[in-house]
């Protein structure tokens, strides 16, 4: 068939880490992460006031204490984990695999090179972004960060993207069943928390500029802006995920976390949803961050100590964080699937 012959090659790209949790390491990480104007659009000369004056300085000692208490041997967990989702994946396939991180190590340049080292006559690039949700701060700055750096070095292959399988049926079928072992034990309610983004975002994503937050009901009403628009999408995959488990509506909700300033983000709060649960009589809780698809510091930190502390605190009796897909076979089938299409 036309373009079976091509030679191509896979990369695998996630959020990123600090290198170590050593306190330089992780002021470097939070400030590439955070000067991005995606993540904080806001204009460059007051962001870098804001990100290298006020909020790195602070919050670098803090984050990097929380690095040490979820930390690996080997590294970190997320890019541990994504390089043994790389090895799932190469285990499938002939063609060679990399991973890339939009903040950190290894850079996308250091992931192309790598693989022009492994074919140097390689013809086009498949890549993976390991976001299941459209967002500018993620999704969107990760894939076009990835076309800068092929444009500036000057690559002569071609890259082409896998979009967003939020609602894709084999994403919601690895997830169902990802969950599915976890609801035979005793449990009152399971939150769905996704990584929380400022409302702003979804109507600077909107391409009508007149739907999200501006219609009522807006992400049940049929547009074009869902294909850009995180909070539909976040609500879609609770919503299929929930109907594939065929649970009562009772049973689970939807929460956001991790949010940064006092802008108004995406509601409701995770942290506060924790904090009132048990006052309505949710005592066994089951909490998943859909969000990401590999386990690293806002799930195995925020949400499976701290958020257990702040739950229990309340009055909480169990609670358990379901891990994320991290090298779920039926994940790793799916991944492999959809590159293998593309190829």
């Amino acid at each position: 068939m036309e373009g079976k012959n091509i030679k191509r090659g896979v990369i695998l790209m996630n959020l990123g880490s600090p290198d170590s949790t050593a306190t330089k390491d992780v002021r470097k990480y939070l400030a590439e992460f955070l000067m991005d104007g995606k993540v904080i659009d806001i204009p460059y000369l007051v962001r870098l006031l804001l990100v290298r004056g006020i909020i790195v300085p602070f919050r670098a000692p803090k984050s990097a204490e929380a690095y040490r208490t979820i930390w690996w041997k080997e590294g970190s967990p997320l890019i541990q984990l994504t390089k043994q989702l790389q090895t799932a994946v190469q285990h499938t396939m002939d063609e060679p695999v990399e991973i890339a991180m939009r903040y950190g190590n290894p850079t996308p340049k250091y992931a192309y090179d790598k693989l022009l080292k492994e074919n140097p006559s390689i013809e086009e690039v498949v890549l993976m972004p390991l976001y299941p949700h459209f967002a500018m701060s993620s999704y969107e700055t990760a894939v076009d960060y990835m076309k800068e750096v092929h444009a500036k070095q000057g690559y002569k292959f071609s890259l082409t993207t896998i979009k967003p399988y939020y609602n894709n049926p084999d994403y919601i079928h690895a997830f169902a069943e990802h969950i599915r072992p976890f609801l035979a034990k005793d449990y009152d309610h399971i939150l769905f928390s996704y990584h929380g983004i400022p409302e702003r975002h979804l109507q600077k994503s909107d391409p009508t500029q007149q739907h999200c937050l501006k219609i009522n009901d807006c992400c049940n009403v049929d547009s074009v802006a869902h294909e850009t628009c995180y909070r539909h999408q976040c609500l879609t995959t609770t919503r299929l995920t929930a109907e594939a488990l065929q649970l009562p509506k009772e049973k689970y909700s939807y929460s956001f976390q991790s949010r940064l300033g006092r802008d108004p983000w995406l509601k409701p709060y995770t942290d506060f949803r924790l904090k009132d649960m048990p006052k309505e009589g949710i005592k066994k809780l089951l909490i998943i961050c859909p969000a990401f698809v590999s386990d690293c510091l806002e799930t195995l930190e925020e949400i499976a100590i701290r958020g257990k502390e702040d739950f229990m605190e309340a009055g909480g009796e169990s609670y358990e964080m379901i891990p994320c897909l991290n090298t779920d076979p039926l994940w790793v089938s799916a991944v492999s699937k959809w590159v293998k299409e593309v190829i």
